[in-house]
């Protein structure tokens, strides 16, 4: 078994397809299948499962790629910490919850170890995923949060996963919406101001109950007559600003990443949330993670004191 027999299986398992991991590999379609073969006959499992349909991973394979790639992990964890120069590629990973600060503290990392050659990745994604991504090491580190009302689901299924949650800060509770909505005039907002217009959440495809939801409050908390799920941060914003809709979240915005034209508003209810990374135990963090955990308290700092 090699490293790069290592790289080779997760290439398969994350683009689920032969033809474009050897292309991200750069070696030829039946040099990777064999690869793969003989590392399947020397552990004595099957990874992969292929079929006219592709490849699906099996279950053993699935356990035997949360292995591989905390090897890989800490492979590159060694590379980071001796090789330097031109042969240096750094590698880091983020999932995240939809927030301007996660991409502002990313945005720093780079600018700070970018160099010439890097492999750095980024998904905004939904909150059961940033869980499987951490735990699987397709992520060195998650961003998510908390609060009194989903702590203990989201506690169990870190534990079940071996992860850790660090909280990062917390704040209460604020509603983002248009500069030109009619609410935008008001100092603190209630739930009954928000009751005639659109709740924007983010969808949270099989997962979608209120214990992975995004947002603290749920429409059902206070029976919103009007929401609408959306996928990506843009699209939200845009249905913000054009339909006077609002979401409810942690207040802290980058104008410089979302423009001018979006404000927070604190709400008036009895809530906090605690936002915080997700790591997986006994993995060291490498220097881009605690960078970008650095950064991303440099641009929350001021907004939470």
């Amino acid at each position: 078994m090699t490293l790069q027999q290592l790289k080779y299986v997760v290439a398969v398992a994350d683009t689920k397809n032969i033809t474009e991991a050897s292309k991200r590999v750069f070696i030829s379609q039946p040099s990777l299948t064999a690869s793969i073969q003989d590392l399947e006959n020397e552990m004595g499992i099957k990874i992969f499962s292929r079929s006219n349909k592709g490849v699906t991973i099996t279950n053993e394979g699935d356990e035997f790629l949360s292995y591989a790639r905390q090897v890989l992990e800490q492979a590159s964890v060694l590379e980071e910490r001796y090789k330097t120069g031109e042969n240096a590629n750094p590698i880091f990973s983020v999932s995240c919850q939809h927030y301007s600060f996660a991409v502002n503290a990313f945005v720093d990392v780079i600018r700070e170890f970018g160099g010439s050659k890097y492999d750095f990745t980024l998904r905004e994604t939904q909150t059961h995923e940033i869980i499987d991504d951490v735990a699987h090491l397709k992520s060195e580190i998650g961003v998510l949060y908390t609060s009194s009302r989903n702590s203990s689901v989201i506690s169990r299924l870190l534990h079940k996963n071996d992860l850790l949650f660090e909280p990062l800060f917390t704040t209460a509770l604020n509603v983002f919406i248009s500069k030109h909505s009619p609410l935008a005039e008001k100092s603190i907002i209630t739930l009954q101001d928000l009751e005639e217009y659109p709740y924007l959440i983010y969808e949270q495809g099989d997962f979608n109950s209120f214990y992975f939801s995004e947002e603290p409050l749920t429409a059902i908390d206070f029976d919103s007559p009007k929401s609408i799920k959306v996928r990506d941060r843009a699209t939200l914003f845009n249905l913000l600003i054009g339909l006077n809709g609002y979401t409810i979240c942690s207040g802290i915005i980058s104008h410089e990443l979302n423009g001018a034209d979006i404000i927070a508003r604190p709400l008036a209810f009895d809530e906090t949330m605690t936002v915080g990374i997700v790591r997986r135990k006994g993995i060291n963090i490498s220097r881009y993670g605690t960078a970008y955990i650095n950064a991303i308290k440099k641009h929350t700092n001021s907004e939470c004191k």
